[in-house]
């Protein structure tokens, strides 16, 4: 299986960093080089609203039920794959970390932390029938904002950051949002470096000292931003990563081993099995 890398296209949206998708016409279009219901990765964020249909969203390899009301998160570099098979009808929001940076330098937005490493965290919740009127209606003006000849980024930005806060204010967690300008600044420097260093390091203490703070202090943010330890974090980016590599290289274990620092492949096996109770010869057979 071939886990293609999709990118943000700011021609077909005029520069911009969002752009408001109808799902119906992904499914419809001929022009798209890649299957949506194959395994994609993508390096921009997506927030998809169902208005109508049911169906299951791969995203890194779990299955998610959804259903008219949900809504499903979709992190940068996370992969995943629609199901087109019911024909489900809603709109895909999809936007990018520049987009994001701009809309925390202007206005009160939280934090789009990786709370998908935490397996208890899912990138799936429902709507009551009053938040998604609320929801349709701010997609609606987005969606106009957007396509307006004189359109203006601050609109954007503003209607973007109701329709967020509303969506987070039912999530299941928000403990993130109990985090200190300097403790934001320290976990996003450590996720930085984690996604630099995590075929080298899983030594948590490490990346304390890296960010110029304690272990325990470490800890305790990453607690906050995602209900893991910072061990935690780095063991569970890691065995995303794998899976990931596993699909894309079919590689022999020896071979993945060393592709991620491991000393051979017997401690790589059972690095993997401790993490997710199966090896990575049964990962490769489940998803294949």
């Amino acid at each position: 299986m071939n886990i293609p890398d999709i990118g943000f296209n700011h021609q077909q949206s005029d520069e911009e960093e969002l752009e408001v998708i109808d799902l119906a016409s992904i499914y419809q279009r001929a022009n798209i080089d890649h299957n949506p219901q194959l395994p994609h990765k993508v390096n921009f964020f997506m927030l998809i609203y169902i208005e109508q249909g049911e169906g299951v969203h791969m995203i890194d390899f779990n299955d998610y039920s959804f259903s008219a009301g949900s809504v499903l998160l979709v992190q940068r570099e996370q992969v995943h794959a629609f199901d087109f098979s019911a024909k489900p009808q809603g709109k895909v929001l999809i936007f990018t970390q520049a987009f994001l940076d701009q809309v925390h330098a202007n206005m009160r937005l939280p934090k789009y932390t990786p709370t998908h490493l935490n397996q208890q965290h899912s990138p799936q919740f429902n709507l009551d029938q009053p938040t998604c009127q609320r929801a349709n209606l701010l997609i609606e003006q987005i969606t106009l904002e957007v396509n307006h000849p004189q359109t203006d980024p601050l609109v954007i930005m503003y209607l973007f950051s109701a329709l967020a806060l509303i969506l987070h204010r039912v999530r299941p967690e928000a403990k993130h949002d109990k985090m200190s300008l300097d403790q934001n600044v320290k976990f996003a420097r450590f996720f930085e470096l984690m996604q630099q260093h995590f075929r080298k390091t899983r030594d948590a203490s490490w990346y304390a000292n890296q960010v110029n703070t304690t272990y325990k202090t470490l800890n305790h943010i990453c607690k906050l931003a995602t209900g893991l330890t910072a061990k935690q974090m780095i063991d569970a980016f890691t065995v995303i990563e794998i899976k990931r590599h596993i699909v894309i290289s079919k590689k022999p274990s020896q071979q993945i081993a060393y592709d991620f620092g491991f000393d051979d492949a017997s401690n790589f096996v059972k690095y993997f099995k401790n993490q997710t109770n199966i090896t990575p010869s049964q990962f490769l057979k489940q998803v294949s």
